[in-house]
């Protein structure tokens, strides 16, 4: 898919925060904050789309979020179950081709399999990448990483790797990294999405809660990526 405007990033990052925090503000049950949330990927989803981005990264349950009460990951995994399952059609809708990168073998079998047969179902789309990093780490994953090279290569094999080689072994081998990262509801920090990848990454920072994020708000970030010098260290 071509981007419309060559300012434009063809690969964006979204750390979606405040789910939570926006419910307890509305006098609403946290669940709710999720349930809102959920909807709202589905839009992000679209607004990427118009904007002509061919990448999205949405980094929607982290390795640290395993330690939330029982009730509330009870809650996710339901919601995962019908957005990758019972609601799949709707993501399928917008002709991405969906993966996913994280721990997922710490999710239950139903969850495991509506993810893969999403995986399976969207692999020939060609309008880009729609990535949902579940039970992600970044620091997980540069474990996971070295463990494969080293099951896999000789020591001198090892003293010759490249970052280039290093990166095949990551969870997001063959995806493109993210020009552009937003993370919501107002907190400055990374939170261990994808350190490798985004070493070079422009960082937005809303204070809008992920639920109440606008179509504004997304708008105006994106203007101001337009204006940034983007020069990756040269």
């Amino acid at each position: 898919m071509e981007n419309k405007k060559t300012n434009c990033p063809k690969s964006i990052g979204i750390i979606i925060d405040g789910n939570r925090r926006w419910a307890r503000r509305q006098g609403l049950p946290t669940t709710k904050g999720h349930e809102i949330g959920y909807k709202k990927i589905k839009e992000f989803v679209r607004w990427a789309k118009e904007a002509g981005i061919a990448t999205v990264y949405v980094y929607a349950f982290s390795t640290e979020n395993w330690h939330r009460s029982k009730e509330e990951v009870a809650y996710l995994m339901k919601l995962f179950l019908r957005a990758f399952g019972q609601d799949a059609k709707e993501l399928m809708a917008e002709k991405y081709r969906v993966k996913f990168v994280g721990q997922i073998k710490r999710f239950s079998l139903p969850l495991r399999t509506a993810i893969k047969s999403l995986e399976q179902a969207t692999a020939n789309f060609k309008n880009g990448n729609l990535v949902f990093c579940l039970s992600y780490g970044g620091r997980a994953e540069i474990v996971e990483a070295v463990k494969k090279i080293a099951a896999d290569k000789t020591g001198p094999e090892i003293a010759k790797l490249t970052e280039n080689e290093f990166s095949k072994y990551l969870w997001t081998a063959g995806l493109p990294y993210p020009e552009l990262i937003i993370r919501t509801s107002g907190e400055v920090r990374t939170s261990n999405f994808l350190p490798w990848q985004s070493a070079y990454s422009e960082w937005f920072f809303v204070k809008a809660c992920w639920p109440a994020l606008s179509h504004q708000d997304f708008k105006r970030v994106l203007k101001e990526f337009s204006e940034r010098e983007i020069r990756n260290g040269r």
